[in-house]
């Protein structure tokens, strides 16, 4: 009677030990997991660090381009418009260089995830659902949307209807 105890004891033992040793194989691979969730969100929480100062930098770009279109048509200001364009294009250059690029937008298909349409019209020049043109541009910050360009698309050749 007593090894048909220790037999079931035994069996009892072994189904315990089983259970203990899915419990930890289950635990393990949790923390494996959590580790890999973590370091994939640090680095793209180091990868869009800069996300706030580039916004901001590109109103300032802004800014200059405003300055740049208005004083191109005055002669007396060429000296300034000059030095101007040269701040302009340092910074578009800076902000390439940590990943933040211009989104191109004329000529290309509409596309909701990098352009706001702002109005649409009938263009002879450009097919249907195509950006004719941009009133602001828009950037990317490696491959997240900083913000989108604002564009006028084009419904393709007025019906004379």
């Amino acid at each position: 009677m007593a090894e048909l105890e220790l037999a079931e004891e035994s069996g009892t033992m072994r189904e315990q030990l089983d259970e203990a040793e899915k419990k930890h194989l289950l635990a393990v691979a949790e923390l494996e997991n959590f580790r890999k969730r973590s370091r994939v969100a640090t680095q793209e929480q180091i990868r869009y660090a800069s996300l706030p100062l580039m916004s901001e930098m590109l109103e300032a770009l802004d800014n200059l381009q405003r300055a740049i279109d208005t004083a191109e048509g005055e002669a007396s200001h060429s000296g300034l418009l000059e030095g101007v364009n040269m701040v302009a294009s340092q910074i578009l250059s800076i902000l390439e260089n940590h990943g933040c690029k211009k989104i191109e937008a004329i000529g290309k298909p509409f596309d909701p995830n990098l352009h706001q349409a702002v109005q649409m019209q009938p263009s002879d020049t450009y097919p249907a659902n195509t950006v004719m043109m941009e009133l602001r541009p828009g950037y990317q910050l490696h491959d997240r949307v900083i913000r989108p360009s604002q564009v006028f698309v084009s419904t393709g050749i007025e019906s004379g209807e």
